[in-house]
């Protein structure tokens, strides 16, 4: 009998399979079990509402896909009083994406989210490529000393787990993972989509509407992949990997690559049951080569 659970900070769950923010909505509960994953993680918020980018906002690209939602949401008191409830009667833990633009709104969104009981983790969005931060003209994610501030902010407004998501878009991802730890956070999760475009040659413009977006997909998992080695070798704290898992091998690479779990996105547009299919695929290959836990998987790559 072998064993999926893992751990993320204060976390523990059952199996390391999730579903990237944004990409898996509750909806989905009407094609397959939810609770069957190792926990739920809501769709990005941030302190007021947002409109989002201008359509289009999605295209397919070769071995994967553009998007430009611009983490279009109603806001943390909407999130509490529409979604929470839902949100209640999921059993597996839940975790909530935020985003803001500066330390006091992580503060606000921490202090506002730790107050609901449901609420396991938050996972800090560092790295959304299609939204500006206040004055800044680059990512938090791409800033040692920003990464930093954020993470400490949030850390001293919490008591819940703490996720850094961080960006691809970067020349040495290692050290913005250290900034993250050391400022507090739990778990780091990567990476992020890449800034990218697609062009229509008949119109000459290009396909989306804020011309540029996040590309994830197959396309990237090499990248990731390499990220994930990187950061599992240079920090003490898990790591969730993400990027172009669309089965259970890509997971399990992942995994021997230094992840403690993983998310999957792209894949859960192309078949909203990809997730079940991982989790009973890694089962199936841990019997098969006789690994009884999940930490004999984690970090095995052989070099």
């Amino acid at each position: 009998m072998v064993s999926l659970e893992t751990r993320i900070g204060k976390l523990k769950l059952k199996n390391p399979v999730m579903a990237a923010s944004g990409t898996f909505g509750t909806e989905y509960g009407e094609l397959i079990d939810i609770n069957k994953l190792g926990a739920y993680i809501a769709k990005t918020i941030t302190l007021n509402a947002r409109i989002g980018n201008p359509p289009p906002r999605v295209c397919e690209t070769p071995s994967g896909m553009l998007n430009s939602i611009g983490l279009e949401n109603g806001g943390l008191d909407d999130f509490i009083k529409n979604k929470i409830p839902g949100l209640k009667k999921l059993k597996i833990p839940l975790i909530v994406s935020i985003a803001g633009d500066d330390a006091g709104e992580f503060k606000r969104l921490a202090r506002g989210l730790s107050k609901v009981k449901k609420i396991s983790a938050l996972e800090v969005n560092l790295s959304c490529p299609n939204v500006k931060h206040g004055k800044r003209n680059f990512l938090i994610a791409q800033d040692e000393e920003a990464t930093y501030e954020i993470i400490e902010a949030v850390r001293a407004s919490t008591a819940l787990t703490i996720i850094a998501k961080l960006s691809p878009n970067v020349t040495d991802i290692k050290k913005i993972a250290k900034a993250a730890e050391k400022a507090g956070a739990d778990a780091l999760s990567l990476i992020n989509t890449f800034v990218g475009m697609a062009v229509d040659i008949d119109t000459k413009g290009p396909i989306l509407g804020n011309v540029t977006g996040g590309l994830s997909g197959p396309a990237i998992k090499p990248v990731a992949l390499c990220m994930v080695r990187e950061t599992y070798k240079s920090t003490r704290i898990p790591v969730i990997g993400i990027g172009g898992i669309m089965d259970y091998k890509d997971a399990v690479e992942f995994m021997l690559c230094g992840a403690s779990a993983v998310q999957m996105g792209t894949a859960n547009f192309v078949d909203p049951s990809a997730s079940i299919g991982i989790i009973d695929g890694i089962k199936k290959y841990m019997t098969k080569n006789k690994i009884e836990e999940i930490r004999g998987l984690i970090g095995a790559l052989k070099t």
